[in-house]
């Protein structure tokens, strides 16, 4: 009995502590992406389209002699592809696939602010049934009155598309 207390006070112990989350803006919706997944935040430009690649995928960046492919987040989600202003940004992303990290660049309509989120404010994705996948979702954050859709972006894109993406980055870098 005992060691259930321990275990349930280590719990919570561990989901006391707020974490930050990047808040951005894509198609009037405002999303989050925890901030540990975050290497830097760059202007958009000076963007090479690559042929032959899914529309979701803008093209390739040179970030200080590095490629990095690009994702337009928008096109990614509901197929219309990001309105380009001076507010536009590339979020630059570590990802993990299998043994590997990449370097992934997210197009966003304008980033917003960073926000320290307490996991009692974070309600687990939304069920949709079977059909509709919301695995790229990893928790819907209460802020002031409206939801934040916080993005897990490993799951983003299928581990097929990673792998895509990631020989884009070795073959060009």
């Amino acid at each position: 009995m005992q060691q259930a207390v321990n275990s349930v006070n280590s719990v919570d112990t561990q989901s006391d502590e707020a974490e930050q989350y990047l808040t951005f803006m894509l198609s009037s919706k405002a999303y989050g992406l925890d901030i540990l997944n975050i290497k830097e935040i760059i202007e958009y430009g000076d963007l090479t389209e690559v042929p032959m690649t899914p529309d979701f995928i803008s093209g390739v960046i040179n970030l200080r002699g590095s490629v990095v492919p690009v994702i337009d987040l928008s096109q990614r989600f509901s197929g219309a592809v990001t309105e380009h202003t001076k507010r536009t940004s590339i979020i630059i992303l570590e990802v993990k696939n299998d043994d590997l990290m990449i370097e992934i660049g997210v197009t966003v309509d304008m980033v917003n602010e960073v926000l320290d989120i307490h996991p009692s404010e974070i309600e687990p994705p939304p069920a949709l049934g079977n059909q509709i996948q919301t695995n790229f979702i990893s928790g819907m954050a209460k802020v002031d009155g409206h939801f934040l859709i916080l993005l897990d972006i490993e799951n983003i894109l299928s581990i097929d598309e990673l792998s895509m993406v990631g020989s884009m980055q070795r073959e060009e870098g």
